[in-house]
């Protein structure tokens, strides 16, 4: 697939995978893009909570396919009486939010939706609540993303080259759009990201559409990249850059594994991590209350559905989440700003709009 040039100045392909056209959600197949564009019809809340559950979409997607799957549950409810309604709700609600255990942005999507509906004293209030309020949710995290990606580049050089691992999504379209914003350039390098290679299908094919340069290696070479001072062709590496899935009050990160070996090796190699999140969770005290989830250990005994090891293997282990504690990460940029790991329950004391604007470059 080429991508034209009005698509490399100005968009992403996956920067509008999940849309809810009123009848049936549509979301873009990330385990097959880009070598195909597939897109999944989901006709019920649940069949959105299979795709999540499935990696039909990931990272930032599965906020938006809860956004979507809670607006198509209010659709679906509109024949039935107010009880039915807040029932069939709630139900949609379960069944997105805990699709999977790790990845806390469904969660937050429905609590705040059925929230916002509480109050309603009729279906069709209601539904027009849940659908509007679905809608807002999902806008109001594209633009928590531009100022999280504003945030982050006030600790970074004026046109750094970072090192990133899997899929930032929503975030890494907010910190290039940040970096437009200020007229930067950003240099990436990418880890391919096993088993399912979100790196190299999804991260570096991103950055391409959207004109950046990015150069591709395996998960094993992060170490190497981060220690030579030469650079293995592109030159050293200003910082490490990653999303994270969730952020525990005591700072720390959970993100796709293999998070926690390159955080140690920019740790040894006196290379800053900076980790992205919209916010911590309030529901994680302390990293041990986030639960890791544990996938199917075939999945790494293939690469995107075809068997890589020997017919003689049997056992394998694929924890999808790894921890890293807030003594590997650097800072911790969230839609309030940037904080110092161990202080990032400042977030929710911080005024928001005084990170509107560009901070300090270091």
């Amino acid at each position: 697939m080429t991508a034209s040039a009005a698509t490399i100045e100005n968009t992403a392909t996956l920067e509008n995978s999940v849309i809810f056209d009123g009848d049936a959600v549509r979301i873009l197949d990330r385990r097959t893009f880009p070598a195909e564009v597939d897109w999944l019809i989901a006709h019920t809340p649940n069949d959105v909570a299979a795709a999540i559950r499935d990696m039909v979409t990931q990272s930032s997607g599965p906020l938006f396919a809860a956004c979507a799957g809670m607006a198509l549950a209010a659709s679906q409810s509109r024949a039935l009486d107010l009880p039915q309604a807040q029932a069939n709700l709630a139900a949609a609600g379960h069944a997105l939010a805990t699709a999977r255990p790790t990845n806390a942005h469904p969660r937050d999507a429905v609590e705040r939706i059925l929230a916002a509906s509480a109050g309603a004293t009729s279906t069709s209030e209601i539904v027009d609540v849940v659908i509007a309020e679905a809608d807002a949710v999902a806008r109001d995290y594209r633009e928590a993303s531009l100022r999280l990606g504003r945030a982050v580049l006030s600790q970074l050089p004026e046109n750094p080259r970072v090192l990133t691992h899997c899929w930032m999504d929503a975030y890494l379209f907010g910190v290039i759009a940040a970096a437009r914003e200020q007229g930067r350039t950003i240099e990436w390098v990418a880890t391919e990201t096993r088993p399912y290679l979100q790196g190299a299908r999804l991260t570096a094919h991103s950055l391409r559409e959207l004109g950046q340069k990015v150069t591709l290696i395996t998960d094993s070479m992060a170490a190497a990249a981060l220690s030579s001072q030469q650079g293995v062709g592109f030159g050293p590496i200003d910082a490490v850059l990653t999303a994270a899935d969730r952020v525990s009050m005591d700072g720390c990160v959970v993100n796709k594994v293999g998070t926690l070996g390159i955080a140690a090796a920019a740790k040894a190699c006196n290379v800053p991590y900076y980790a992205l999140v919209e916010a911590p969770d309030p529901h994680a005290p302390t990293g041990a209350d986030i639960v890791i989830e544990v996938r199917d250990p075939t999945e790494v005994l293939e690469v995107l559905g075809q068997r890589t090891a020997s017919p003689l293997v049997t056992d394998a282990w694929y924890p999808a989440f790894d921890l890293t504690p807030a003594h590997l990460v650097t800072k911790i940029a969230t839609s309030h700003g940037v904080f110092d790991p161990t202080r990032v329950a400042d977030h929710f004391a911080t005024d928001p709009d005084a990170y509107a604007a560009p901070g300090p470059r270091r």
